[in-house]
């Protein structure tokens, strides 16, 4: 008697089988390579950007500093300097302070978030000085918030 309907058919080596699990392998190390590489991607960004954004914030408050504009100086800092000093104070200390004609912003330190800061006094007299950055809560952006 013959059976009603036909046996399906066999292959012998599996070889669909294994092209099937080949090509998942490649999509699936692609897919995880891929976020791989975005993750680093991101963040080498961030830490491009702390950098950027910690130099400038050094820059424009030394640049303030330098060309007497102690109100800007005072606005680059953080809320926590700002409670512990009043504007005037502040202008008033800063003038007192030797004058700075000549700065070199160095590079941040991501993981501390300070950045080094080369000054040389109308003297001649040279110093390093160490900028303490903070995050500002309501703007994302870093602040002055000391300096050592």
């Amino acid at each position: 008697m013959a059976p009603p309907f036909a046996a399906p058919p066999t292959e012998g080596r599996r070889s669909r089988l294994w092209l099937g699990l080949g090509v998942g392998a490649l999509a699936a190390v692609l897919c995880c390579g891929g976020g791989g590489a975005a993750i680093v991607g991101l963040a080498v960004t961030n830490v491009r950007a702390i950098d950027e954004q910690g130099r400038a914030v050094a820059d424009d408050y030394y640049r303030a500093i330098v060309d007497k504009k102690y109100g800007e100086a005072y606005d680059l800092l953080c809320e926590s300097e700002r409670r512990r000093e009043s504007e005037p104070d502040f202008e008033r200390r800063v003038a007192a302070e030797p004058e700075i004609t000549e700065y070199r912003v160095g590079d941040v330190d991501e993981v501390n978030l300070r950045v080094p800061v080369r000054v040389t006094y109308t003297g001649g007299g040279q110093d390093t000085q160490t900028i303490n950055l903070a995050p500002d809560n309501q703007t994302g952006g870093l602040e002055v918030c000391g300096i050592d």
